[in-house]
Parts: C-alpha cells; structure tokens; sequence
C-alpha cells in the first residue's frame, strides 16, 4: 500500500504510455453497425498490446511476449513486430496506417478506430449557410410578442432579412421547404414559437443561465404572495356569475399555504387582511372533521400550545409569521395600505423584478396546483380557457364566494398540508418526500416558534378607512346606521384633524355590516358602534343583500324606504334564503344562493304572483302549488306582421 502521493514523487517511478485513451461506453457505440464494432475491437486489442506490452483480458502477472516488451523494445520495434505479425495472419496494412490507427486510439479510444464512414460526425443544422441559420434565430426571437403565425411566414421574413442585410446579388440562398422546417423545428424547440403566444411570452422572461436560489431554514422566512383567477364561476356579491380572484400566501421553507382568500377583485385591504389571517390560528369550524384537528396531527401540537393558548382548539393549519414578503408589482401589493401593514408587522416587503415571474416560481406553481387539485372537482369550473370551456358552464354555479371559501379552506388543511411535496425532501434521506405539516414540525424544532399575537387593535387597523361625522343619530356609511352610548360624548364634536375639517377617522369590514370602529382623536382607543337595526336583523349579511332589499322595497312602490322597513325587508329575504335558492328572478336566485340551505322557497313580497287559471279558485291553485304542479299562465299570442296589409294602410 503505497499512497498515490508518495508514488508520483518517487524518482523511480517510470511511466510507460503518456496518456491514457478515453473510455467508451456501449451507449456510445449505439448507432453503428456490429460487424464495424467488431473491426474496432480487433484493432483495439492489437494497439493496446503495442502500447502496454499485453492484450486486454491478460491474466495478473503474466509477463508480455518478447517481442513486445516495454522494457527492451522501442515503441518502434514493437510497432514493426505487429506489422510482421499482422501479414503473416494475411493482413495487408501498412505502417502509416498502423500509426494512424494507435494515434486516433490514444485520442478518442475505441470510437478512434471506429470506420470514420459508420461514425461520421454531423454538423447540427446540416449544411445550411451560417447566416441563414443566424437570421432564423433572430425571426424567431422576433415572434415572442407577436401573434402567432406559420413557418411560412417566417420563411417570408427570413429571405426579406437577408435580401435587406446582404443584398439582392449577394444575399445567401435560402435553403428548400423541407430543410427550412427542420432548420426551424430544431431552432424553435422548446419556445413555443408556433404554439401558445401567452406561454411563449412567459418563457421569454425566464433569465438567461441558471436559476439562483435562496436558502430558507426556517418557517416564515421568506414568503411568497399572488394572485390568479380561480377557474370556477360563482354567485358573486351583487347576484353576477363570474370567476374570483384567490390570493394566496406560500412559505418557502415547508409549502404551506398560510392563508388564501377569494374576492371578486384583489384589493389593498384584502392583501393586508391576508397577513392577518395568517397570523391568525385556523378554528375548527362546525362540520369539519375531528381529524382535521392539530391536536392529531403531525404538527408539535402540545410543546406549540405550551407558548401559544390560541392553538388549543386550532384546526392543522401551522401559524406561520412572515419575515419577508416577496410580491410582484400589482397595485394591491405596492398600495400604502399594504406597505403600513408589513411595516406594523415588521415584515420586509420585497417586490419582484418587473415581468419576472421566477422571482417567486412556488407561489406561481402552488396556485397553479390548486386550480389542478381543488378548482377541477368544484361544481362551475370552467377551465383555464374558452377552449377548455365545458357546454353551459354558467348554469353549474351553485357555490357563492362565502361556501367556495370555506370549502377552500378545508380543502388547504385536509388535502395540501397533508400531501407530500416533491420539494420538501431531505439531503440525509432524499427518497421520502415530506408533507407541508411534515417539514413544518421538523423545521419547528430547531428553529423554535415565536408567536406574534394579532389584537383586535391590530386587526382593526387593517380595514379600510372612511372619514365621517358623528352626528346625534350616530354615524352613516353606506345609507347604513351605526350607533352606541361610547358616542354621546363625541356628537356633533370637532375631532381635532383639521386635514379632514373635523370628520372622524371610521374602520369597517366590508364583509361584515354588522359594526364599525371610531378612531378616538380626544382620547386614545377605539369607539366601537354597531348597526341600528342589527337586533331585527341579528345575523349579519354582506353588501349585497342590503342593496337588494333597497330594490326590493323600491319595487313595492316605496320611493322613499326607511331604513327600519329595508331591514324588515332584508331579514325576511334571509329567512326565505335559508329556505332554499328558488327566487322568482334570476338575479334573486342567485342571491339566495349565496346560503346554505336546500329547500324550496316562496315568492317575494310585493312581487305578485302568476295568474290563476279561468275557472280556478286561489285555493285551488294553492293545491296545485303544494302538490308540485306547475301553473301555466294564459298564453296572449302576438300578431304576425303581414306586409301587404301595412302596404295598404299606407295608402289610406
């Protein structure tokens, strides 16, 4: 045993061939005829024993023949000897062609020997002129934000660059048809040039070189936030089928989805109320089951609870608290809303490079996953395009964003916190992947959990604002009266902010109606205030349902509704609403869809019901209605416009 060191610098080391040849492994070999393969290893075995002094396959020890011993014969020597060799077998080879053999072999191994006719080595396009090859690069770089068109027309653009660059005279020939489509199918792999225009432009903003990355070891510190359509069609706020927008949080570290949330249009507040609920434990809600529990999951529920109580009852969703925030530059992630509430959470906003989507590739490639593994299965989806478009695709909207939300959210916790990703593997044991929830309670151990406890104030602040006065009624936002005892001191008082001529500063949820929040500028806090008739309506609806009852009641007759009589009108809608989605308008139905009942549902008040039949009483026609039948109106056929007839009233 002697080091390889020791043996380099021993001054009796004598080398016996400067180089060693290449290897050649059989993969390399695929292509070429046997019997040509066969050739290269005799002349292989005949050119080793010159350079060695013994064939390949020699037994350990054995000492190589007289005549072609390294250590009394010259490289010449035992080169001649194998030509005596070799034509005493019948072989008629020349000396040059013997030293042009050894010399290929000591350079390219046994591919060296191969005949140069079975291993020709090809040139990638052919023999297509460099410039033509050069101006096909550059029309295909030019079609990224074009239209999609044909090689055809690319071909057109090819022979005008030319012509325009080199001139008429001079100008290279442009190759036939068919080499200018495999000239094109081999440039254009992989881009997409005659493919999808919107995927081709994508591609483009990839950098150049290899992808970087960032090395996250602990949760929370880097995450990435977006938003997309959601491929599914719902009954919107206002009564619209139309899609959703979700906006979703992505932790690098264990890709959990800390929170996501559904609005018809992404704004600041609801990007700032995203940070809130990640911040926020996920409750168990009624009907879920008890193992979604993070009592009986993976997650370290007990050490967890020991530092945060709000995680007793909690549903197996990790409360992660972001770091860093790494966003693109839509209006909703560079708002000053959205930048106050990272800088109170003391997280550090970092917006993307503009058109650059790898800047946060697994947010964009989770979103993706949730239209693959949720959006498919839920009744109204539509596909990613018109192409993908099912036949009367509306008609399947039976969800409203409140039940698509909390059928997300149940999904996030049972499917993908549970579900092994390929990206969470460890280096020690690289064959399991990990689930999200996995890698969170491996993560959590060493890097240790610090929890950041959101208070009602803090949560308050990220609601949008309205400057209002408080006046002896109270305060109105939204034809809606919000009142309370904490106000009497403060009515029809100057707030002290002269920037809004004394008007006081009001938080609201625009999905919850029920209260409001009054900043105090005398005395520090908040003044809280709830709907005036929240008690006559006790369950607290959106936005919607309240513009709805305006219409309802207007349509009445009531030109001028009070408020008293919209919310007697809107709590009668909700009652009707638990009954069952069977309004007599389209856009009531819709409406009503937004609950979560079943049943079947009566007429709206004041809307008069379908005429009785002749002959038939109203308590028959209440029969006919308990029995399921349905009541046909009398039909009042139209005239049918005769042309000769109005000819002749013209001349009258």
């Amino acid at each position: 045993m002697v080091p390889v060191s020791q043996l380099l610098v021993d001054p009796a080391l004598e080398l016996v061939s400067g180089s060693r040849p290449p290897l050649c492994s059989e993969e390399m070999l695929a292509g070429i005829p046997e019997a040509a393969v066969e050739l290269a290893r005799w002349w292989e075995r005949h050119i080793v024993e010159i350079l060695t002094g013994r064939p390949p396959g020699a037994a350990p020890g054995s000492r190589p023949r007289p005549e072609y011993d390294t250590a009394r014969r010259s490289l010449r020597q035992r080169e001649l000897a194998k030509l005596d060799e070799l034509r005493a077998a019948g072989h008629e080879v020349s000396r040059n062609a013997l030293q042009r053999r050894r010399y290929a072999y000591e350079r390219d191994g046994l591919l060296g020997v191969v005949d140069g006719r079975h291993n020709r080595r090809r040139h990638v396009f052919g023999r297509v002129d460099e410039r033509v090859v050069a101006a096909v690069r550059d029309a295909i770089e030019g079609e990224t934000n074009l239209s999609t068109g044909t090689v055809q027309r690319l071909q057109r653009q090819v022979a005008k660059s030319l012509a325009a660059a080199y001139g008429p005279e001079d100008a290279p020939a442009m190759p036939s048809q068919p080499t200018f489509y495999r000239l094109v199918k081999r440039l254009a792999e992989g881009r997409h040039t005659f493919g999808s225009a919107r995927t081709r432009r994508s591609l483009s903003k990839q950098p150049d070189g290899p992808f970087g990355s960032v090395t996250v070891v602990r949760p929370g510190e880097m995450v990435e936030i977006d938003s997309t359509p959601l491929d599914v069609l719902v009954v919107l706020d206002d009564g619209l089928v139309d899609r959703v927008e979700l906006t979703g949080m992505v932790d690098n570290a264990t890709r959990s989805i800390p929170a996501a949330v559904l609005r018809p249009t992404t704004k600041a507040v609801d990007a700032s109320l995203l940070l809130a609920r990640a911040l926020t434990p996920e409750p168990m809600r009624p009907g879920w089951a008890d193992a979604l529990r993070m009592s009986r999951s993976v997650l370290p529920h007990r050490s967890l609870t020991s530092v945060d109580q709000r995680l007793a009852d909690a549903a197996a969703r990790p409360v992660i608290a972001p770091e860093t925030v790494v966003c693109d530059h839509g209006k909703a992630y560079l708002s000053q809303t959205f930048r106050q509430a990272c800088c109170t959470l003391g997280i550090n906003l970092q917006p993307a490079h503009p058109d650059c989507p790898t800047d946060k590739p697994k947010v964009e490639r989770t979103l993706q996953s949730v239209s693959t593994l949720f959006a498919q299965y839920v009744a109204g989806y539509v596909g990613s395009s018109v192409e993908r478009r099912g036949k009367n695709a509306e008609d399947d909207a039976v969800w409203s964003m409140i039940e698509l939300q909390a059928l997300l959210d149940e999904w996030i916790i049972a499917v993908w916190q549970n579900r092994p990703h390929d990206g969470l593997r460890d280096p020690v044991t690289p064959g399991k992947a990990l689930t999200p929830n996995e890698k969170y309670a491996a993560l959590v151990e060493v890097a240790g959990y610090v929890p950041v406890p959101l208070g009602a104030d803090d949560y308050v602040e990220l609601l949008p604002v309205a400057w209002r006065t408080i006046n002896s009624y109270g305060i109105r936002i939204n034809h809606r009266t919000y009142d309370a005892k904490a106000l009497n001191p403060y009515r029809r008082q100057h707030s002290g902010v002269d920037a809004h001529n004394g008007q006081w500063e009001v938080h609201y949820d625009p999905y919850d109606v029920s209260r409001i929040w009054i900043r105090n500028h005398h005395d520090d806090g908040w003044l809280g205030a709830t709907w005036t008739h929240l008690r006559s309506a006790p369950v607290p609806f959106g936005e919607m349902l309240w513009r709805h009852a305006r219409t309802v009641a207007n349509r009445t007759g009531i030109q001028k509704a009070q408020e008293a009589e919209i919310a007697a009108v809107a709590e009668d809608l909700m009652d009707r609403a638990a009954a069952g989605p069977q309004g007599r308008t389209k856009a009531e139905r819709r409406v009503t869809g937004r609950t979560s009942a079943a049943s079947a549902g009566r007429g709206w008040p004041g809307v008069p019901g379908p005429p009785a039949e002749h002959g038939a009483s109203p308590s028959d026609q209440t029969a006919d209605d308990a029995n399921g039948e349905d009541v046909v109106a009398e039909v009042i056929p139209l005239p049918v416009f005769d042309a000769r007839k109005e000819a002749q009233s013209w001349r009258l």
